[in-house]
């Protein structure tokens, strides 16, 4: 009989390689040594953003269609040819190509990361386990994250290039170990086998299943919020005329708190229980973006560090809350639906922040984004803190 769980460690392999980003915490830096600047990042992310938004749900259907790991194989190779295009390249366009592969490698691995654990342990009778090991898989990305900010700093000392040759390495670390995962057998008596029934699906869970609606709408909103904050903590620092040197100590502080925050998130839901944990996190992200945007200083570092905190809680919570209404044959279209609204969320606002964050403030985008937040997360929630239990 198949041990299904031995693809677990093979997740944290593909999870680390994709999270251990060295480029991120100098990527501003590196942009601007390119003749860019704020508003330029936004709009490659927002590039990126598109990129993914293409192929998120096609990628989800091909993951329940095609194989979870036939997918994630795709995607680790596709991230890795992004970065060495990043690595040889000096201007905007070559950005954008580089951008627009990541971006599509990127949509490949997500749903099917998060499907694959979920269905694997299914097939050992675990199930009770997930948002335990989502957190602990959290929780390892984020430990990687950290890492590689203060080896991204070290490496940006020699050159804002050098980070990313190195970064390449480490993304082809997940194509054998996606290669080596096992399938695990979908028990369903119908495969979403073509475009219609893919359609179909998604506007059942938009229009039949409320309960789905709300889970994926909310985690959405809240992993646009969380996105879109990870992209202000560059310019943040910069605000507050932090030495470069710094950028990657801080960065890994910051991903340090997710990353531990994450392994207890499973603790905290059953702690405080649904209703108050969604309040919890809405409440708190907010206050996050207002009061770093109302504190750019050393001081404002106190709501950063809340927000993190609180992103760490808030990923496997809300990640469980979609996979605990959905259906194993439609796991990945599912998470893969999450992503798509996260992704075209921050197309559509990111381009926006960073314009005002370069013409107007930095202040007042912070504070702006908060609002959108918190309106935001508390309507697609309505249904769920209007019950009683």
């Amino acid at each position: 009989m198949t041990n299904f769980s031995k693809n677990i460690p093979r997740l944290y392999l593909v999870k680390i390689s994709k999270w251990f980003n060295m480029v991120m915490p100098i990527m501003l830096l590196f942009i601007e040594s390119n003749s860019m600047g704020t508003y330029e990042l936004f709009v490659l992310k927002a590039i990126y953003s598109v990129a993914i938004v293409t192929m998120e749900i096609p990628s989800g259907w091909m993951a329940d269609v095609w194989g979870r790991k036939k997918t994630l194989v795709l995607g680790s190779i596709l991230g890795s040819a992004g970065f060495l295009i990043y690595s040889f390249s000096y201007g905007f366009w070559a950005f954008v190509i580089a951008e627009i592969i990541l971006g599509i490698g990127h949509s490949f691995v997500s749903g099917a990361d998060s499907a694959m654990l979920y269905d694997s342990l299914k097939a050992d009778n675990k199930t009770n386990k997930y948002v335990r090991e989502e957190g602990r898989i959290t929780s390892a990305g984020n430990f990687a994250e950290a890492i590689a900010g203060v080896i991204g700093g070290l490496l940006a000392a020699i050159s804002f290039r050098t980070p990313f040759y190195f970064q390449f390495a480490v993304a082809a670390l997940a194509i054998p170990a996606a290669i080596t995962m096992v399938e695990p057998k979908i028990h369903t008596t119908e495969h979403v086998h073509s475009i219609k029934k893919l359609v179909k699906n998604i506007r059942d869970t938009f229009i039949s299943n409320k309960n789905l609606r709300v889970a994926i709408l909310l985690s959405a909103v809240t992993g646009t919020a969380t996105l879109t904050f990870a992209w202000f903590v560059q310019p943040f620092f910069k605000a507050i005329d932090l030495p470069v040197e710094l950028f990657g100590v801080f960065w890994t502080a910051l991903n340090l708190t997710v990353g531990i925050s994450s392994v207890f998130a499973y603790k905290f839901e059953l702690f405080l229980g649904k209703k108050w944990s969604i309040l919890f996190i809405i409440i708190l992200l907010t206050a996050g973006y207002i009061f770093s945007g109302i504190k750019v200083s050393y001081g404002g570092f106190v709501f950063l560090f809340m927000f993190y905190l609180v992103r760490g809680i808030a990923t496997p919570i809300l990640k469980n809350y979609i996979n605990e209404h959905t259906a194993s044959e439609v796991r990945a279209t599912m998470l893969s639906v999450r992503n798509f609204v996260i992704r075209i969320a921050f197309a559509g606002i990111g381009p926006l922040l960073g314009w005002i964050t370069d013409n107007i403030s930095l202040n007042k985008a912070l504070i702006f984004a908060g609002l959108i937040y918190l309106v935001s997360a508390i309507l697609v929630s309505l249904p769920w803190l209007k019950q009683k239990h």
